[in-house]
């Protein structure tokens, strides 16, 4: 039996879910790993599909060419030699990449029948390694992502495969999708739960009289959309990479359900119908998704392809009240606020502490960015979800919102409020958070203006005392930018020049601290790093101040010269 990656463990429990939930399932594990219990997953396999649930997300046909010479390319770890499945020094997410099997798609993208055969071979030997339950590639999330790989690539690789095969394909499909639904929720929570539920959903569509899954599924799934999915379309998570994944699992059992003539419940059609437009809001006008809350965002072109099997024609609103997102788009200008509270329990393993932070682009250029999310457990991983990594103020270099050890949040803001106004086509938003409150005695305010034309965007900050804390330190603003803009600072240091690739000029002054320029890094994607800078405002926080610490700050676009 293949090792199990105990340096590298999976995701931690759902701290948000049931302690009978997640004492259930460890106690359920004891009886997995009994030699009896597999025994009690023999069925007799179906003979054919009832229904392929259908797969229209494209592959990568390179990636699938590094396969068929045995390596194995993933977010965190790139080229590894395979068929070795259970690499120590996997990251749990390359792990369960490796394991969830949605790289079949890339195999078919190439289009010919040695991929197809690969394809065969691979799951054959991941079959005879793991015929029983193993603790990591049995997992429930990592489960139901194979089940939806296996049954959604049915035509690519095991249609005209011999019977023999097929016997064997559809009894390891019957086996897990028997433990799938012993196990669920298990201890899963968010994106990973969903991820299971689509695949025991698949499989009760698929399988001949296994009905009874696909009920317990849309059960299951019926009471996640009521607590993942919020008032305004947004995930609980508040990661918009997050939320575009959960829109195309949504998609994928809608599809799935029509493809066998069965009744969609309308719970499900009305969240990808306000999901759609939320996904709309987040994104920027080069197409992609803004960078808050970590995840790595899907490229554009996936996004639109999404957008377009959720077939949702809503257009994206302004505000998102629950989520806790403001979009204001004037003109050229697009400017998007993160004003939420962060993520709760159990969802807030990427959570990023940027309350306050904002992105703001021009035309397909992005101007003002945060550092984005590194994937990978480590140093760079925490340093981007610090709020020194995002557009925002950042007071004695401390995050606003504790990141813990394990991965989620601890102590954060416990009070985020935000107020909106337009006229004339201007708009106004003002919010504050208290997170620096419990060490530092701080509360920051927030207020941003854009103009109707979206060619002057005014900023201003104020730190205010609420209670006792901090006696004196100091305080940093920070502008991300984009790598592709050139900043000069003068040598008076009275507003920095910001010149975007396509000789757009604007101008960043500020009044009430020091303005410097610092480096910075962008993660512009999965393994990608770039070097850029960030302007930063920064001074002294008084001791014993009565009065607020207010910096004023513009970013005003500069004419072109006659």
């Amino acid at each position: 039996m293949a090792e199990t990656f105990a340096d590298q463990p999976a995701p931690r429990p759902a701290r948000g879910s049931k302690p009978l939930q997640g004492l259930r399932y460890q106690l359920g594990k004891l009886v997995f790993s009994t030699p009896v219990y597999g025994l009690t997953l023999s069925r007799r396999a179906p003979d054919a599909l009832s229904v392929t649930p259908p797969d229209p997300w494209p592959g990568n046909a390179d990636n699938g060419n590094a396969i068929l010479r045995e390596r194995f390319s993933f977010a965190n770890s790139i080229d590894k030699a395979m068929p070795e499945w259970s690499f120590l020094e996997f990251t749990a997410d390359d792990y369960a990449e490796l394991h969830g099997f949605d790289w079949l798609r890339d195999l078919r993208a190439i289009g010919s029948d040695e991929p197809r055969r690969r394809a065969r071979d691979l799951v054959k030997d991941w079959i005879d390694t793991y015929a029983n339950w193993h603790p990591d590639a049995w997992r429930p999330d990592i489960l139901g992502t194979r089940i939806a790989s296996w049954l959604g690539q049915y035509g690519f690789f095991c249609a005209s495969a011999d019977d023999h095969y097929r016997s064997r394909y559809m009894e390891s499909i019957a086996r897990q999708a028997h433990h799938l639904s012993r196990a669920l929720p298990g201890d899963a929570d968010g994106e990973r739960l969903i991820a299971a539920i689509k695949g025991l959903v698949l499989a009760g569509l698929a399988l001949p009289s296994h009905a009874a899954w696909l009920t317990q599924g849309l059960k299951l799934l019926d009471k996640q959309i009521k607590r993942q999915f919020l008032p305004d379309g947004g995930h609980i998570s508040r990661c918009p990479a997050t939320h575009a994944q959960m829109l195309r699992h949504l998609v994928d059992i809608r599809s799935a359900l029509l493809a066998a003539t069965a009744e969609v419940p309308p719970l499900l059609i009305n969240a990808i119908d306000r999901g759609a437009p939320f996904l709309r809001l987040l994104r920027h006008n080069d197409g992609s998704l803004a960078m808050f809350n970590g995840g790595q965002g899907m490229p554009s072109w996936l996004l639109d392809m999404l957008l377009a099997q959720a077939d949702a024609r809503g257009r994206p609103p302004a505000r998102a009240p629950h989520t806790g997102y403001e979009r204001i788009n004037a003109n050229r200008t697009l400017l998007i606020v993160d004003v939420g509270a962060p993520a709760p329990d159990g969802v807030d393993e990427t959570a990023h502490a940027g309350t306050l932070s904002f992105e703001l682009s021009v035309g397909k250029e992005r101007l003002i960015v945060n550092c984005g999310h590194h994937a990978a457990p480590g140093p760079w991983e925490l340093a981007s979800r610090a709020t020194a990594a995002h557009s925002t103020v950042v007071v004695e270099n401390t995050n606003s919102t504790q990141i813990s050890p394990d991965g989620g949040l601890g102590r954060r803001p416990s009070v985020v409020e935000v107020k909106r106004n337009e006229s004339d086509g201007s708009n106004w938003v003002e919010a504050l958070h208290d997170g620096y409150g419990p060490n530092f005695g701080l509360t920051h305010k927030r207020r941003l203006y854009v103009s109707a034309d979206g060619e002057d965007i005014r900023g201003q900050d104020t730190i205010d005392r609420t209670g006792e804390g901090l006696d004196e330190g100091n305080f940093a603003i920070r502008f991300h930018l984009h790598p592709d803009v050139r900043p000069t600072l003068p040598k008076n240091g009275n507003g920095a020049l910001l010149q975007m690739s396509s000789g757009s000029r604007w101008q960043l002054r500020a009044s009430g601290g020091k303005m410097t320029l610092e480096d910075s890094v962008y993660l512009s994607g999965p393994g990608q790093m770039e070097r850029t800078r960030q302007v930063v405002v920064s001074g002294p926080i008084e001791p014993h101040e009565k009065h607020p610490v207010t910096v004023k700050w513009a970013i005003q676009r500069v004419p072109n010269a006659a």
